[in-house]
């Protein structure tokens, strides 16, 4: 397996590559937030050897800082590939958080591993301007008992994810930044 250097490498290239979008007006980003760029995780890693890079390239990053983590999840439908596919470059779990609990079946709204005390996750999102959606998941995380050691996104478009997970003692780490993107900061 590649280092994780190499693999940071690879996932930036491919992200540039693949996932950045151009236009010529501005859009609306899940924050609110107006941009002319659109940074699409999911399209971005379709193909499956994209995806286990950048996958492998989280769960390397995370592991070379020294925090270990039973099961990776974030809120669906941003974070849904990547938990699945570090919980594999890891052997570890995965789970997804629903935006609501079900009002049927079982009435979760932590799908997958079971998390609540004593369960470290590792929380991910694809792309975060404001980090809405992470702290979303953040928060029905820790609702569960469960604690929360680290934050990993593939790219860091803004400059309040990073201060505010910092503040609450979970370490954010990014594949990429809006800078080494070449985009403009959102925040």
């Amino acid at each position: 397996m590649p280092q994780t250097a190499e693999l940071l490498t690879a996932a930036q290239k491919i992200l540039f590559d693949k996932a950045v979008l151009r236009f010529d007006e501005p859009i609306e980003l899940a924050s609110g937030k107006m941009s002319k760029f659109f940074v699409d995780g999911k399209a971005g890693l379709a193909q499956a050897s994209d995806l286990k890079v950048a996958c492998d390239a989280i769960a390397g990053v995370v592991a070379d800082a020294g925090i270990e983590w039973d099961a990776c999840g974030g809120l669906t439908l941003g974070a849904d590939h990547l938990a699945v596919g570090v919980a594999m470059s890891a052997d570890s779990q995965w789970f997804f958080v629903r935006k609501a609990a079900k009002d049927r079946g079982t009435g979760n709204r932590i799908e997958g591993a079971k998390v609540g005390p004593g369960v470290k996750v590792l929380l991910v999102e694809d792309v975060v301007s404001t980090g809405g959606s992470m702290f979303e998941a953040l928060e029905a995380i820790v609702e569960s008992g469960a604690e929360v050691v680290a934050a990993a996104t593939l790219i860091d478009r803004g400059t309040t994810a990073r201060p505010e997970m910092e503040r609450r003692g979970v370490p954010f780490f990014a594949l990429g930044t809006h800078e080494e993107m070449g985009l403009p900061p959102l925040g």
